[in-house]
């Protein structure tokens, strides 16, 4: 259809915003735990680690902009259905194959394996991911309920996490933190992923959404008005410098609660105060938004979230016993710290990610209004392309720090790390990840978005 009401069904927000959470499990639980299994179970060096996870995302610096470009040229006729079918079902048999297997017989033919299935797992993933991102923005042309679609995805992206990192590693360690842990988590997060990615693939398929223009059929034809967006490109680079540092962070929030606090039993608690702060403040994040511009409230959530993230730096293992809490344990000061900073984590770092996905979609507004024609796929492709080279790159410096100040790989499970080793792992969560926030911030200084220019012809 040609066009449809700004304000969205919310029926048609929830079955959008469904497919986020196995997504938010493929995107996550990978980044979180492979390099960890591949150092803790098949003895592969840390930083041969990064290398694994960085390949099959270097080739993904292509694939995104390729699917998003063919979605396009396909819109009219097929829609964006197909892509999301396929890549739903081929994403979540991707998933599971990458654990399956425990015993390579060498680190170094592990590496090679989990590197060959990683990427294929990664394309699959690709013809879901950009897609399902370029919807959102043909849902509706008012800035505002874009920002409520958004923040429905969010909440599913919380619970994505929620599973994806606070019940993935303790499902491990309860089953014995060895091959059967692995395997079961594997086919439990697997078939999570399946049931909520093909909702959307199912459901939206007679939702009317914006029409697009033609797509020329050469990718560089599409590339090049896209690349001339400056506000899309500063938002483009904004967020990769970003997500280079959180990837860090998030490669290393196992060893985190197993080496820095000595707690990995409070790894769900964590989560789950995070998730509640993000699940709390999105209607907050949804009112400041309106009343006092997107742009603003982005960067003091970012300001936030970096003050917050330096504290890491001072985590200490729990010596005290603050409170006894039944089916628990013993809660120490720094437990309690820890759980603490998961909420405000949850709150900031909630509202910086639906705002910029907000601002995504203003962007490829902005080219509609502007030049008459966005090419929602593409814009996706880009935006997904980035977002996932910096979510190789951060497991990559991560395997590097850690290396470098003598972090030990091992075979069967987790050993004992020096105080050089855990020093390494509180800078990946802490100074890191706040460095690369400031420095994203000031290239989005260069941020200007005008609104004012009616809808083209």
């Amino acid at each position: 259809m040609d066009s449809r009401p700004d304000s969205v069904p919310t029926s048609v927000v929830v079955r959008y915003g469904a497919g986020q959470l196995g997504a938010q499990i493929f995107r996550d639980t990978p980044a979180v735990l492979l390099p960890m299994f591949m150092t803790t179970m098949l003895g592969v060096p840390a930083w041969l680690a990064g290398v694994v996870v960085l390949i099959p995302k270097l080739w993904l610096i292509l694939c995104d902009p390729l699917v998003g470009a063919h979605s396009d040229r396909l819109k009219a006729r097929y829609g964006r259905t197909p892509f999301l079918l396929v890549g739903a079902i081929c994403t979540s048999i991707g998933f599971a194959s990458l654990f399956l297997i425990t015993d390579y017989g060498s680190p170094y033919l592990a590496a090679a394996a989990l590197c060959v299935l990683f990427f294929i797992a990664s394309t699959a993933f690709s013809i879901y991911s950009v897609p399902y991102l370029a919807i959102a923005s043909e849902l509706s042309a008012d800035p505002h309920e874009r920002t409520r679609i958004m923040m429905y995805r969010m909440l599913f992206m919380i619970v994505g996490v929620l599973i994806g990192v606070g019940v993935a590693q303790p499902m491990i360690f309860a089953l014995g933190g060895g091959a059967y842990g692995w395997h079961v988590m594997a086919a439990v997060l697997a078939v999570t992923c399946l049931v909520s990615m093909l909702v959307p693939a199912l459901t939206l398929r007679r939702v009317p959404t914006i029409a697009g223009a033609a797509a020329p059929t050469r990718l560089l034809d599409q590339l090049a008005p896209v690349l001339r967006n400056k506000p899309f490109v500063t938002l483009l680079a904004t967020t990769f410098i970003q997500n280079i540092g959180q990837a860090a962070g998030y490669t290393v929030i196992g060893f985190v609660f197993l080496y820095a606090v000595d707690a990995i039993w409070l790894i769900p608690f964590f989560i789950l105060s995070m998730s509640f702060g993000s699940l709390v403040s999105q209607p907050m994040w949804l009112a400041l938004a309106r009343r006092f511009g997107k742009e603003r409230c982005y960067v003091a959530a970012s300001l936030a979230w970096t003050a917050v993230t330096v504290t890491w730096f001072f985590l200490r293992p729990g010596s005290d016993v603050l409170v006894e809490l039944p089916w628990v344990g013993p809660l120490a000061t720094q437990h309690v710290l820890v759980l603490v900073r998961g909420f405000l984590i949850g709150i900031v770092n909630s509202g910086f990610i639906m705002l910029a996905l907000s601002m995504l979609t203003d962007t490829v507004d902005f080219q509609r209004r502007h030049f008459g024609a966005a090419h929602e796929g593409v814009f996706a492709g880009l935006y997904s392309a980035a977002e996932k080279l910096s979510f190789a790159l951060g497991p990559l410096v991560a395997g590097i720090v850690l290396s470098l100040f003598g972090f030990v790989s091992s075979t069967g499970g987790a050993v004992s790390q020096s105080p050089q080793a855990i020093l390494s792992i509180l800078l990946l969560y802490s100074l890191i990840p706040a460095g690369t926030q400031i420095v994203s911030l000031l290239v989005f200084s260069r941020y200007r978005l005008d609104r004012s220019a009616p809808a083209a012809a």
